[in-house]
Parts: structure tokens; sequence; C-alpha cells
């Protein structure tokens, strides 16, 4: 009986329990972690100690950010409407870009690949931190299942939202998010060497992304009812 209590013990302490954050929003971890976590990033990548920043990165997001709730924020689609994040009612997979930024070697292939094949299970929210005529210029890259969006600066709202999704973690970075918003995984773009072969880039791009796909969201997307769900509302 002791050893069974012990068991009980052992498993339900917090050394063994997935890392949670209820009722915690992503701003409100970032102002209360990112400052620490710069510091040490910031030598890291000044010593070019790459494998270091790339392990910090990866401490900082599963200690303090996943888990945690995405903030609800406004942007636009390529028909200008403009959009709730929490009006969403499926996992979504959101990627933040800027037009000048360029594209792993594989990454935009891997993401159509995968549009196509989880259309009915998440949403795949590409979002521009640029001007609509410029976005829309870059939307043709993107297969049809992926909502390609924006967001103004110039338009001068949304201040919190830029400095905690734009500033904080910069760009390209992913996002996945079930469909409560939660939280369930952060990571960066597959680098890949600029004398990659584009087959090979694309097949790591999309094995990797896959994977994390179906670990971080497709578990939590259970209510087959949402797979019938329409997205006419967005349009």
């Amino acid at each position: 009986m002791k050893k069974f209590l012990l068991l009980l013990i052992v498993i339900g302490s917090p050394l063994f329990a997935q890392k949670d954050h209820p009722n915690l929003f992503f701003s409100e971890a970032i102002s209360m972690h990112l400052s620490d976590y710069n510091e040490k990033a910031n030598q890291a990548y000044r010593f070019r100690e790459f494998d270091k920043g790339k392990t910090l990165f990866e401490n900082f997001t599963s200690d303090y950010l996943i888990g945690t709730y995405m903030d609800d924020f406004k942007f636009r689609n390529l028909k200008k409407k403009e959009l709730s994040l929490h009006q969403f009612d499926k996992p979504v997979f959101l990627i933040t870009y800027a037009s000048w930024c360029i594209p792993a070697k594989g990454e935009i292939p891997a993401l159509n690949e995968l549009a196509k094949e989880y259309q009915q299970k998440l949403k795949i929210i590409v979002l521009f931190w640029d001007d609509f005529k410029t976005v829309k210029k870059l939307s043709s890259d993107f297969d049809p299942n992926i909502m390609v969006a924006y967001f103004d600066e110039s338009e001068n709202s949304g201040a919190n939202t830029v400095k905690n999704l734009k500033h904080a973690l910069g760009f390209p970075t992913y996002y996945m998010m079930d469909e409560n918003m939660k939280i369930t995984n952060i990571q960066r773009t597959v680098s890949q060497p600029f004398i990659a072969e584009e087959q090979v880039a694309f097949r790591e791009n999309y094995e990797l992304l896959r994977k994390s796909i179906n670990e971080n969201l497709v578990p939590a997307y259970k209510n087959e009812a949402y797979a019938g769900s329409s997205d006419d509302d967005e349009e």
C-alpha cells in the first residue's frame, strides 16, 4: 500500500506533469520572461554560439510560453476584411513573415503540401507584417487552403500585437494553437544550406512540420464535428 501511494505521489509531482499555464496569456508570459531570455540569447549569438542560442530559444518557449493562451488580435485577409484570431473554431497553425524575409529552401512547398493534407483539421494562416499591395503579390506562392493575411503597422493599431508577435520572437516563427487558442508548440523554420537540393529541402521541411503537427495539433482535434465546419465567415 505504501509503495502504491509513493507511486501516486511521484506520478502526480510537477516533475512529471505536463507544463501548463492556466489562464495565462502569451503577452503576460512574454512580459515576465522575455528580457532575461534576450540577455542570454544576445550574448550567445554575439559569441557565435548558435547551438546554445537554439537551445535557449527551445527552453524559453517550452518553459514559459507553451501552455499559455494566445491573445486575441485582429488582422486582414486579402479581401481586406478584418478578422479576429479567436473567431476560428479549429486548431490554428500561424506563421509570421515579412516580405523581405527569404523563406528557407523547400519551406513554402512543404507548407502547401501540408495545407492540402490537413485542410479539414486545422487552419494554416500566413501572417505578413506588411501592406496589402506587397502581400497580394506574394500570395500566389501559397496554396489556396492557406489563408494569407497581413498586419499593416502604418494603420497604427494593435501595438501590443506588434510588440508581442513581431518584436518578441522575430520571424519567421511558427505558432501552433488548439481550438481554444492554447499554444501547443512554438518553433523556428528549418535552415537549409544554399546548395541543398530543392527536393531534399522540401522533404526535410515537410517531415519536420508534419511530425510537429501530428504531435501538437491533430491530437487536440478530437471533435470530428469541426471537420465539416465552413470557413465562409472568413472570406
